[in-house]
């Protein structure tokens, strides 16, 4: 059947009927029901979205580099600036944390989300990156985002850029005053007793604990009356596989070793790149220390106790991981 001609209906025309038409008042169209009930196109929101994100991000950006210029920024007594370390330096760690290490990271949940508390780490990997993935781990990972200070030894400050970076990111000398006032002013404070023995151990020694010094840092957790946590990372171990050591030429430098590794020196600055192991950073259960005496700091048998029993911890959960690990680089 054929549809029907409209006439647009005109008050002020003559009516007459013509043959094979009909004369229909035309009447407003509905609006479309469709067109109202479809959803705004999508495109547009994420470009208005993205865009005041990018403002947001390019205002910061400018807010962050005028007080950088007006030095209207704090800096705590150790040279910590917590500004500079969240939106620069950690920035530039995570992507090799997140992407190049790809760190999986255990046992967040045993770092009080309060106050302060002694984090203890074994230490490998010829170039101190161990201490960096854990102040982004915990950073990252941790509930209320909380900033571990380090504490690293004198070579680092007395090395220029990397001194005043170290300062800047929070670490600090590892002395047992310095710790002591961090941990009674409730901050996190990370420490790897090992120190050299352990960062320049060989290849074939890898995974086995060093050494922990003589015990001070159980002495100052014990002062501070903060817990002690352990903590055992794996993965750091073969970035710069250390099979053999320069002692000659190290005494001449000043430094503790002269790392020689199936790429470093032959390669030249190729060679300094780490390889990209896949890493695994646990955090063991807290060990308490409030309940103590506070002569107990004095005793030496109850600090080797302690320190043994935190080095074993440590070990243990080192082996645990190696045998649940798949590859080195997966």
């Amino acid at each position: 059947m054929a549809d029907a001609k409209v006439i647009p209906f005109d008050e002020d025309r003559p009516r007459r009927r013509g043959a094979g038409t009909r004369r229909v008042r035309a009447v407003p169209a509905p609006e479309p029901v469709a067109e109202a009930a479809e959803p705004a196109a999508p495109e547009p929101a994420p470009v208005r979205s993205g865009g005041a994100a990018w403002d947001q991000r390019i205002a910061g950006g400018l807010a962050f580099l005028r007080r950088r210029v007006t030095g209207d920024y704090e800096v705590d007594e150790f040279g910590y600036d917590k500004e500079l370390t969240d939106q620069v330096l950690m920035s530039l760690m995570r992507p090799l944390f997140d992407k190049y290490f790809r760190v999986e990271v255990k046992g967040i949940e045993n770092i009080p989300a309060e106050g302060g508390a002694l984090i203890v780490a074994n230490h490998s990997g010829t170039l101190p990156l161990d201490g960096l993935m854990m102040q982004v781990a915990v950073h990252d990972h941790h509930p209320a985002q909380r900033h571990l200070r380090l504490l690293a030894a004198d070579l680092v400050f007395m090395l220029p850029v990397v001194n005043e970076l170290a300062r800047k990111a929070g670490h600090t000398l590892a002395c047992s005053e310095d710790a002591q006032r961090l941990l009674e002013a409730g901050e996190l404070v990370g420490v790897m007793p090992e120190g050299f023995k352990g960062i320049g151990k060989p290849f074939g020694d890898r995974y086995k604990l060093q050494r922990f010094g003589r015990g001070g840092f159980v002495s100052t957790a014990l002062r501070a009356g903060t817990p002690i946590v352990p903590c055992s990372i794996v993965g750091a171990e073969e970035i710069y596989p250390m099979v053999g050591n320069a002692k000659t030429l190290a005494r001449l430098l000043g430094v503790p070793y002269f790392p020689i590794t199936p790429t470093f020196p032959w390669l030249g600055p190729l060679g300094a790149v780490p390889l990209p192991t896949k890493w695994t950073i646990q955090f063991g259960e807290p060990i308490a220390t409030d309940g103590y005496p506070p002569e107990a700091a004095e005793d030496p048998m109850l600090m080797f106790n302690l320190t043994d029993e935190v080095r074993e911890q440590i070990q243990h959960t080192l082996y645990k991981l190696l045998v649940q690990r798949r590859s080195v680089f997966f």
